[in-house]
Formats: C-alpha cells, sequence, structure tokens
C-alpha cells in the first residue's frame, strides 16, 4: 500500500503498515489540554511534527489521519496537539501509538546518509563474510547512532561509522562491517 489510506479508520495490516515511516511514538499525554508528548524517530522534528503536518496514527488495528495544530519542542522532544485529540483523556490513551507518514512524504538525503526505516531489515555480514545478523532497529541521534543487530545470541551493538559500516547497500538490504577487534562481542546485549 502507497499514498495514504483510503479513509479514516481503515484497517490495515501490519504489512501495509510497515510500508510507511516511523516518524514518533506517543510517549504520554501532557497538561490538560490534549497535547501528547513525541519520542521523535526523525532527526527533522521541527519539520516533521510542524503546525499542519498530516501523520498517520494507528489504534486497534486501524488508521486514522490526524494533523498537527500546535508545537512546541520541550528537551528535544516535540510536544504536540492533534486535531483529533481534544481532551487529557484522549491524551492519554494515545500512548505508545506510532505516528507514520507515507514514505513519499520523506525529503531526500545526501549521499551517505539513510533513514532508519532504510537500515531495519538489513542483513549484516563482516568484511571476511561471516554473517552477524539483522538490523532490527537504529538507535541514537544523528552522527552518533548505532544498529541495534540481532545475533545469533543476542543483539549487537553496531556503530553506524563509515569506518565500521564499510558498505551500506539499502536496495540489496545488506551491510558490511569491518569491525574492530572485539567489538561484537564488547557490545553484545544478552
Amino acid at each position: 500500500m502507497t499514498g495514504r489510506p483510503d479513509a479514516p479508520g481503515e484497517a490495515m495490516t501490519d504489512e501495509a503498515w510497515n510500508e510507511y515511516a516511523l516518524v514518533g511514538r506517543v510517549a504520554r499525554a501532557h497538561g490538560n489540554r490534549g497535547q501528547v508528548i513525541v519520542n521523535p524517530e526523525t532527526d527533522f522534528v521541527e519539520e516533521r511534527f510542524r503546525v499542519g503536518a498530516e501523520l498517520l496514527a494507528r489504534r486497534d488495528g486501524r488508521v486514522e489521519p490526524v494533523r498537527v495544530t500546535a508545537m512546541r519542542v520541550h528537551l528535544g522532544r516535540p510536544v504536540i496537539a492533534l486535531d483529533t485529540v481534544r481532551t487529557m483523556n484522549d491524551a492519554e490513551a494515545m500512548a505508545g501509538v506510532e505516528l507514520r507518514v507515507p514514505v513519499t512524504d520523506l525529503e531526500e538525503l545526501p549521499e551517505g546518509m539513510y533513514y532508519r526505516h532504510d537500515l531495519v531489515g538489513c542483513r549484516v555480514e563482516t568484511t571476511a563474510g561471516l554473517a552477524v545478523g539483522e538490523v532490527t532497529k537504529v538507535e541514537g541521534e544523528l552522527g552518533a547512532s548505532r544498529l541495534v543487530v540481532q545475533a545469533g545470541s543476542g543483539e549487537a551493538l553496531i556503530p553506524l561509522a563509515r569506518a565500521i559500516c564499510v558498505v551500506i547497500d539499502t536496495a540489496a538490504r545488506r551491510i558490511v562491517i569491518d569491525p574492530p577487534e572485539g567489538l561484537l562481542d564488547l557490545n553484545r546485549r544478552p
């Protein structure tokens, strides 16, 4: 599925929902006017959550379009008001809800930069051809990001640095790493 849902409240499979780019998750309600705090999953917070921005929210398998009606940034996180969230109870019900946009709404990035959703799902291998695992998420901020890779015995954290991630081929869903000695063992999470 591409574009926007055909109708508000449209049921959507996980597979179809995953075709949209995750831009944030509602952390919790804020204040008593129906605002929410968002944990951003974008490096473009001011643009993505600007007043008038259209987002998609999925609750109970149903997708609804929402529009940002107010926004400010507090401690690096956007505090937003949405047109469909009017009360504190409505805002509390939004906790944990993912906010997404169609991939076609994303800006083209400069060479060597990647959206998180482009990296999640890539298989990771070493320059020697040894399989490490699959990227399950990307943590951290721009310039200090790390790949979380599901490896055979747990998670491995791999800095997203050119000296380590020597080949990133999102079309082939493949990342080749040249890890310093001990990196894969040092950063492993059980």
